[in-house]
Order: C-alpha cells, then structure tokens, then sequence
C-alpha cells in the first residue's frame, strides 16, 4: 500500500502518523507547506517530495494563482509516487490542494482549527471547507468534539480516528529530573501561542508559589508568545522558578513528562488534547479546561479535574487539591493510566486507519 501525506512535516501528530505507517509496511511520500526542524522521516519507507525552506502559510497567503502551482507539483507527485491513497491532514491547506488535484481514492483528517474556526471566518471560507469535504471519499476526526464540527458543514459520514498513545512508551518510569526530588512539578507541554492560555498557568503559579515554595514550572514547547510570558514570569517574580525548554523531539517526550507531578493544560478551546492523553498515560494528573476535546477525554473527576477557561483562581484551587490530597492524587493516576490504556491505544488507532484505507481500495 501506498499512500501519499498532505501534512506538515514539522508537527509531531504527521511524524506519529508517517512513522506509524511505515513500520506497518506501508510506503508512504509526503508533501508539507512547513519543513520539519529534525530528519525524523529518515526511513526505509518515507519519501519526503514536498517540504520548503520557510514555512508556506497556506491560510493566508496562498491566492487562487498560488493554490494553482502547488496543485501542479502535487499532480507532478502523484504522476511519480503513483500512491494507492491521497490522504490531508487539515482540511483547509492541505485539503483543498488535495481536492483540487481531483485524486481519488481522498481521504480528510480534520485536526481542529481548520473545523472549529476556519468556516466562521466568512461565507467564502465555509464554502472552500464544504468543497473540500464533498471531494473527499473518507472524513476521519480525532474526536466526537470535531465530529460535531464537521457535521455543521456538511452532513457526511465521519470515522472519529483519535491521535491514540503507544502506552509501552508513554508509562510510569523513573527519568533523570531537571528537579530536586523534594520538588512539585507543574507543566505545560503545548505550542506557546495565545489560546493555549498559558499566562493563566504563569498567574496561577505565581499566587501558588506564595504559599508552596517547592513548586516548579516546566514549559515545553515554541511559539509566538514566548517572549510574553517570559516577561510575565520576570514580572511576577516567578521567572527563576519556571524552565522554558523550547521544543523537545518527540522521542524525548514521555521522560519529561515523567518529570512532572501535575500536567495543566487550559487551552481557550481543543479539539482533542494529545498531551493531556501522554501524561494521563505516564500516571500523571491533569487539570484541563471544560471544552472541546479536553471534556471529551477528562469525563470526569475520577482521571482529571476540570476548570473554566481562564479562571486563575479555579486552576489554584484545582492544583492545591491534588498538592494537598496524597490520596486524591494516587486515584487519579492510577484511573488516568488505566482509562488511556483502554481508549486511545495508538496500536488500536493504526489498526483503525489501515482498515480505513482498505475499505477504499476494495470499493
């Protein structure tokens, strides 16, 4: 089987993809409007066509002239990888240069944002989605949340695929901390951009550290509003008590998780929330935003505690419960570990996708 992947190379969900793929005997070519900042897709069975120096903002820049000549590189592709499957990760960038190349068999794999924000940009944008998708053969979603998203667009049959964990790495373990043992870790493990609301987590730090000066910080991740938060910290009188460690290959990922105590991760809105999902696997706590994706996986207060967005004052309360109650925090980790093991085995997911794929080459 042979299949082609419209995603970005420097996301770590297409590397799981690409990676998981090609270990199941799958040959797989790329073509990415972003160029990944490592060679992870060195692999017998990766074939990367498409990845630029500098990053292609395909939402707003590519113009019906632009969309024109990435087309015609991805059918100059297409002609050569002759894949058995089209497949965009995004259905908006990737999926309209996918569905103007008129191949099919067509599959759309919808993330997020390209659902739950891009249509209510303007009657245009919403029209381009619904394009996409009546081009495509197969919709898949990472969650029920998205589901629900797409359904607003066109009212399609859809495979909710989740972004699962290989909990054989993503478990308990003992790693080597950046942190004393005495310490309590907090962490975010998301890119740093606004909505991921992360200067909520830096202001409830700041008031926690009052009262527990064995509270650390751990933010994982680059983005546009890092230098921001860096200047809330050193405003808060709390910079020297967080670690910002920029982006972390994702091979590396579980050992700083496991570095944590508690994950907190209160997004503005989510589609599914993968890192909450990878701690929740290694036994860590989390407290998460009551939205989207992030409900959908903490179903309630047995695998992980929940607070409204932006709400600076629920999220100290939420983190001092599980600081304060030994017995609270045990519950949680050991359910957590055992709802992930459950419902989002990324064995389970390739599987899932493969069968997918399958039913489209016997059509």
């Amino acid at each position: 089987m042979k299949i082609l992947l419209l995603s970005d190379t420097h996301s770590e969900h297409t590397e799981k993809w690409a990676l998981g793929l090609a270990n199941s005997g799958v040959k797989v070519g790329l073509f990415s409007f972003n160029k990944a900042n490592y060679e992870w897709y060195i692999h017998e069975n990766i074939t990367v066509f498409f990845e630029p120096e500098k990053k292609i903002n395909a939402e707003n820049k590519l113009n019906k002239l632009a969309y024109i000549k990435y087309v015609s590189i991805l059918k100059k592709i297409i002609q050569n990888f002759k894949p058995d499957i089209l497949h965009a990760h995004y259905a908006t960038s990737y999926g309209l240069v996918g569905a103007l190349s008129d191949f099919h068999p067509f599959v759309i794999s919808s993330w997020g944002t390209d659902v739950m924000k891009f249509p209510n940009k303007n009657f245009v944008a919403k029209f381009i989605l619904k394009y996409n998708f009546k081009k495509a053969d197969l919709l898949c979603a990472t969650s029920h949340t998205i589901k629900d998203y797409i359904h607003r667009v066109v009212n399609f049959p859809v495979s909710v695929i989740p972004f699962g964990i290989d909990t054989e790495v993503f478990k308990p373990k003992q790693v080597n901390s950046l942190f004393k043992p005495t310490d309590f870790i907090l962490g975010s493990i998301k890119p740093v951009e606004k909505l991921y609301n992360i200067d909520v987590l830096i202001k409830a730090f700041a008031l926690l550290l009052s009262k527990h000066s064995n509270l650390k910080l751990l933010i994982i991740g680059e983005g546009t509003a890092l230098k921001e938060l860096k200047e809330l910290g050193k405003s808060l009188g709390v910079y020297q008590n967080i670690v910002f460690t920029g982006r972390i290959p994702h091979s590396e990922i579980s050992n700083y998780y496991n570095m944590l105590d508690v994950l907190v991760n209160i997004s503005e809105y989510e589609s599914f929330g993968v890192s909450v999902v990878e701690a929740m696997a290694c036994g860590i706590p989390v407290v998460v935003t009551n939205v989207g994706g992030l409900k959908e996986v903490v179903k309630d207060d047995s695998i992980g505690l929940k607070v409204n967005v932006a709400d600076v004052n629920a999220t100290v309360a939420a983190i001092e419960q599980l600081l304060n109650d030994k017995e609270l925090y045990n519950q949680i980790s050991v359910n957590a570990r055992k709802h992930v093991v459950e419902n989002y085995n990324w064995d389970e997911n390739l599987k899932q996708m493969i069968a997918e794929y399958s039913k489209l080459l016997i059509k």
